[in-house]
Parts: C-alpha cells; structure tokens; sequence
C-alpha cells in the first residue's frame, strides 16, 4: 500500500469527478483491514479478558461507588492477572488521584477510567499507537540483533518478522548466529525456505560473531532492506552471554557501524512473571531497546505486557496472538488495553 502514501499522486484522482467515492473505497478497504487486525487481537487476548472480566465483577460485586474496598479488589485483579505489583501499585495510585479530583465515580465508569490510565501508562514508554512493518529510510540495510531463551518463540518470531517485512515489500536476509543448537539453525532454515528469504549460516559450534558479520556483508552486497539476526538463547551464565552479545555487535559494526540498531528480546507471554525475571536477567546482559511478547493466545496471562513495559522501561513492539504466519501484531496500546478490559 506504499503508493497510498504519495498525496501528489492521489490528489488528482480524490478531486476528480468520482473521487470522493474512491476515497470512500479506500477508507473502507483500510477499516476493513483494521477491523480483522482488532477481531484477531480480540481472538487471541480472549482467555485474559474472560479471566479479568470474571475478576472485576467480583470487584465491584454490590457496590456503586469507587472506594478504598473497590481499590483494594482491583489491585487483587491485577495482580493475580500477572500486571505485576510495582505496576498495578501506579496504577492504582493514578485512579486512586481521580477519585480524589472528581469525588465522586461510579463503579459503571472503573473500566473506563482502567483503561485511560493503562493506556497512558504504557505511552509513557513510547508504546505504539500505530505501527506498520516501515523502516527508518536512512538506515539501510536495518539490522535488528534478537535476544531471548530458548523456547520462547523466538526462531518462530524471526520467521514471522521477515515475512512481514517481505510483505511490506522490503528485502530480508536472516543470520543463523544461534551455533550452540543444531535446532536453532535447522528451524530458522525451515522458516527461511518457507518466507523465501536468504539464510546465511555457519555449521553447529561456529563462532556466533563470525556469521553475523557473514549476514551484514551479505546484505550489503544484496542491498538489503532488513537484517535480522539470531543469537544463542541462554541464562545460565550472565557474564559469558554479555560477552558474547557484546562480541557479536563489534563485529556487527566492522560492517556496518551504527548496527545493530534495534535489539529485540523475545518473551513467553504464557509464562507471566517468569518473563518478567528473564526480562531483568537480559537489559543486565544487553541494551535491549523492543520488545516481543509472545504466546498470549493461549494463557490469561495477558497482563505481563503492561507490567513488564513499564518495569523496564522499554516498549513493546509486537505481540504474538497465534500461531499462524500472520499472528504477528504491531503493537497497538490502545486496541490492546481496549481488547484486554473493553
């Protein structure tokens, strides 16, 4: 759709006889996207809503107005809806500062005002709003270094990733940096047959910064678009990993020297606060700089988005609600708290 972006193009046929009607189709063409986008997000948050929806009308079970016993049960829903305890404790405080201003809220009004102040919330760590598959034009190619233990979905992420760039229109090259599992370099294979990309990768027990340094030259040489590197997915020895991380983004830079510029660590949704404990044991690691939270199809666990963003400071960008290729979403706040507590 990059040929909708150009106004000089499309002026002319808006303001010809006709064109308010070819306005009329696109904007329906785009609502209509929009709105599957949203039913999916709806889909795959459906197991956390019910269980949020379930808490929140014992909540307020035989009350009308917003007090402190009201307070106290939604600092309970969210918590136990793993939002995480320094979290919900902003949280409440920001509600507890609107009951104050305005004296006076009606229990119908909570989830309202919920959802305003977890939205907000998550703003204020550059969350999006809106969010296609685009690319900072002067960083080319981009390179995108990814992080995260292993079962996390991160191989899958990877995947899903270059076949959302791919279909954006922009080239992809993916590293196999992964050396320590012959799996991990055999499954992102597999991803790379199925979205068509190149793969370059070096036999099990290689030196990870060697093939990435391999993968930023080869994407030089294609004029690629997007980089998007794997790296070994272990916890166990903080120090070695930092190392290596830190190996790997030297030699990134002999190619290109402001890479990588995005460092995308993967999570398990489906985990809850154990996501938010190997989120911690990470930016120790590395300078995380997005986020990627996956699995959240299948758990009530939902809430660890909110939590695990404000906690580090560092946005979420996609979120993965399913298993199909295209269950990979740009991360939305607002469709995303509305999903969760609309």
């Amino acid at each position: 759709m990059a040929f909708l972006k150009n106004r000089a193009t499309w002026s002319c046929c808006f303001d010809a006889p006709g064109g308010f009607f070819i306005q009329l189709i696109i904007m329906g063409l785009f609502g209509g996207f929009n709105k599957a986008k949203k039913e999916n997000l709806d889909k795959g948050l459906a197991k956390t809503k019910e269980s949020v929806f379930q808490k929140m009308t014992r909540a307020v079970v035989g009350k009308t107005k917003v007090d402190d016993d009201v307070l106290d049960n939604l600092e309970e829903v969210l918590i136990t809806s793993d939002v995480g305890v320094d979290t919900t404790l902003r949280i409440i405080e920001r509600i507890e500062e609107r009951v104050s201003r305005d004296k006076y809220i009606n229990t119908s009004e909570l989830n309202v005002i919920l959802r305003e102040e977890i939205a907000a919330l998550l703003g204020e760590n550059e969350n999006g709003e809106e969010g296609d598959f685009e690319l900072p034009a002067d960083k080319k190619p981009y390179v995108i270094m990814v992080v995260g233990v292993n079962g996390v979905g991160k191989t899958t992420t990877i995947g899903k990733l270059a076949h959302k760039f791919k279909a954006a229109g922009k080239s992809v090259v993916l590293g196999a940096a992964d050396t320590f599992r012959a799996a991990a370099i055999e499954q992102l294979e597999i991803w790379a047959n199925r979205v068509d990309v190149p793969l370059i990768k070096q036999k099990m027990g290689s030196d990870p910064a060697s093939v990435a340094y391999d993968t930023l030259a080869s994407a030089k040489t294609r004029d690629a678009d997007v980089v998007i590197v794997d790296t070994a997915g272990r916890l166990h020895n903080k120090v070695n990993l930092m190392n290596e991380l830190t190996k790997v983004k030297k030699v990134m830079q002999k190619v290109v020297p402001d890479a990588p510029h995005e460092i995308m660590l993967v999570l398990d949704g489906s985990t809850g606060q154990n996501a938010f404990e190997q989120a911690k044991q990470f930016t120790k690691a590395t300078e995380v700089t997005s986020l990627t939270i996956t699995k959240l199809d299948g758990t009530a666990k939902g809430g660890v988005v909110i939590g695990v963003s404000d906690q580090l400071k560092v946005p979420v960008k996609y979120i993965g609600i399913g298993e199909g290729i295209d269950d990979l979403q740009v991360f939305n706040r607002n469709q995303f708290v509305d999903s969760l507590f609309g």
